[in-house]
């Protein structure tokens, strides 16, 4: 039987350490808060030396950037666009994008607490998250609604703003203080429905009022 190559061992090693640093953020941030999150109990929450902590991530910040990273929707979106690919002005791709990202946001309890942590705290991982996903967005206005709006890519973008702020701010309140929002369950089947059908219909009249 041929033993596993030791090289190959300790990458592995290594990997699935990285990983549990990770899952032990993740809990922590919803089980105790992001005031929690110091080395000790995270590697304490991981059952690892904490040593590793600063080997694997340089120390608390590069650990908290690379987890970070990972909750982030709009990082796996850019990869998607095929700008040439569009030819209704990224309608259907826009709707299906915000619709996906209302969703997300409702079924990652860790990246709702990273949206809270990242209004209730300054802190640089948290600063490159918005640089990001503003680098991000940028690049689907540029490439994609700026030319189909032409004069009117500014009045699109305070729209979109509106719209995708709005969806992140729904999904928060029904997690933190109640189910309902002007009279609708925000966290039951039909009242999603009922929001994700009003964004769509908001982004439609975006589409056919300035263009």
């Amino acid at each position: 039987m041929m033993e596993d190559n030791p090289v190959k061992t300790r990458i592995r090693n290594k990997e699935n350490s990285k990983q549990q640093f990770l899952d032990a953020v993740g809990k922590i941030l919803k089980t105790q808060g992001y005031s929690a999150l110091k080395i000790n109990n995270i590697a304490t929450t991981a059952g690892l030396d904490k040593k590793l902590i600063y080997n694997y991530f340089g120390g608390l910040e590069g650990l908290l950037d690379e987890y970070i990273k990972t909750q982030d929707f709009w990082s796996n979106v850019k990869s998607e666009i095929e700008p040439n690919e569009i030819t209704d002005g990224g309608k259907e791709f826009i709707t299906n994008t915000v619709l996906e990202q209302f969703d997300y946001v409702f079924r990652n309890k860790e990246f709702q607490k990273v949206l809270l942590w990242r209004l209730s705290e300054p802190r640089n991982s948290l600063k490159k998250l918005t640089d990001e996903q503003e680098a991000n967005g940028e690049f689907i206005l540029q490439n994609i609604m700026d030319t189909y709006f032409a004069e009117n890519s500014e009045d699109s973008r305070a729209a979109m703003a509106l719209i995708v702020s709005g969806a992140y701010y729904l999904n928060l309140y029904a997690e933190i203080n109640g189910n309902t929002f002007c009279g609708i369950d925000i966290k039951s089947e039909t009242g999603r429905n009922q929001i994700k059908k009003a964004i769509a219909m908001l982004i439609e009249q975006v589409y056919t009022f300035l263009k």
